[in-house]
C-alpha cells in the first residue's frame, strides 16, 4: 500500500509531463489531469498546451510548474493545505 490508498500516483515529484490545461480552480490555478490524477499548475489558463514539472505529489492530486522556457513568470508556487485542495477538487467538473 503506497500513500495510503493501495496503489501508488501515476506521476513522480520532479518528472516532467506535456499537458493541456483542462480547467482552472477556484484560487486561479490551471488543472491538468495525468491519467485521471489532477495536477495544479498556477500561470496557466484553459487550453493551454504546456510541459510542466511535477513539484508536490499528494496522495490525490499533484502540484506542478511551468517547466523552463513555458514562462515568462515562473515564481514558486504557494502550496496550499491538502484539505483545502481537496475541497477546490469537489467543485471541479471535467
Amino acid at each position: 500500500m503506497v500513500n495510503g490508498v493501495g496503489v501508488s500516483p501515476p506521476i513522480q515529484e520532479g518528472e516532467e509531463y506535456d499537458v493541456t490545461i483542462e480547467d482552472i480552480g477556484k484560487e486561479g490555478d490551471g488543472v491538468a489531469k495525468i491519467e485521471n490524477f489532477v495536477v495544479f499548475v498556477p500561470n496557466t489558463k484553459v487550453g493551454d498546451e504546456v510541459t510542466i514539472k511535477i513539484t508536490k505529489v499528494l496522495r490525490t492530486l499533484a502540484f506542478g510548474e511551468l517547466a523552463d522556457g513555458d514562462s515568462e513568470d515562473s515564481s514558486s508556487q504557494d502550496i496550499k493545505e491538502e484539505e483545502e485542495v481537496e475541497e477546490e477538487i469537489e467543485t471541479i467538473e471535467l
